[in-house]
């Protein structure tokens, strides 16, 4: 059984038009078989900045909601977001149930390994997984963070120097585009796979907010997301659509790729 959880949040976004991130999260859920959907009740509205995080204020709540209604659920979960942050509460579930067997596939263009003091403009969703590693606003810390041994970062390509330099010195397995299927070999214990959109290919899917060049192409990362195993969990975020008539045809990408995931 599966229930896909809405979570339509778009303030840890910096883009001007971050609210669309919240209809791309409606759609998402609507488009995704499952036995059950639930919306969390998140806050519509702007917040203020905290301790270098954009919305800071807002970010909590709306956390605090998406686990009120996590809690709720028995079945296996997929997240439609919104921004990466949506992200923060069923990984973190997933690390209290799984301890350190739990393995995270982070398919994504962006590592989102900034901290507040490196990422100037405050967005959180570039901060998501540093923070999920113990390392971010105390607000929005886990009470178990992931281990670096625990993460696994597909088809990242524009990452910076800082979130570069972590990578290396933390020993986080990273692969790019032109590698991506290492990072789908060999993969053992429960698997939790995030996706944000923007890795795919900007020419094959333009609802994006951040439209990151030489991306994967539709097909491959659902081909291979098809082959995957003992999958306990996963989120699919950062959808934008555009109002232009591509939108239906990105709707179908992403219809096809939660169908693909073995959940």
């Amino acid at each position: 059984m599966t229930t896909v959880l809405c979570v339509p949040q778009w303030q840890g976004s910096g883009l001007g038009d971050s609210p669309r991130l919240s209809a791309g999260a409606r759609r998402t859920a609507e488009v995704v078989a499952a036995d059950s959907r639930v919306t969390v009740p998140v806050l519509d509205t702007g917040g203020k900045p905290d301790a270098g995080v954009r919305s800071l204020d807002v970010l909590v709540e709306n956390l605090g909601r998406t686990r009120k209604a996590l809690a709720g659920i028995d079945d296996v979960v997929l997240t439609a977001g919104g921004d990466c942050g949506v992200d923060l509460a069923p990984i973190a579930a997933a690390r209290a149930r799984y301890g350190d067997r739990l393995t995270i596939l982070w398919i994504d263009a962006h590592p989102d390994l900034y901290t507040p003091r490196t990422l100037r403009s405050g967005s959180f969703h570039g901060m998501v997984l540093r923070t999920l590693l113990g390392d971010g606003p105390a607000p929005l810390l886990p009470d178990e963070p992931l281990t670096p041994e625990q993460v696994i970062i597909a088809g990242e390509r524009a990452g910076d120097t800082t979130e570069h330099e972590y990578l290396r010195s933390a020993g986080i397995r990273r692969h790019g585009v032109d590698d991506f299927e290492a990072a789908f070999e060999d993969l053992d214990g429960p698997l939790y796979v995030h996706i944000d959109l923007d890795v795919l290919e900007p020419t094959q899917f333009g609802s994006l907010g951040y439209r990151e060049p030489d991306g994967v192409a539709p097909d491959r990362l659902i081909g291979l997301v098809s082959g995957l195993r003992d999958v306990v969990g996963a989120a699919i975020t950062e959808h934008m659509p555009t109002g232009e008539p591509g939108d239906d045809d990105d709707a179908e990408v992403i219809r096809r790729l939660a169908a693909a995931l073995p959940l």
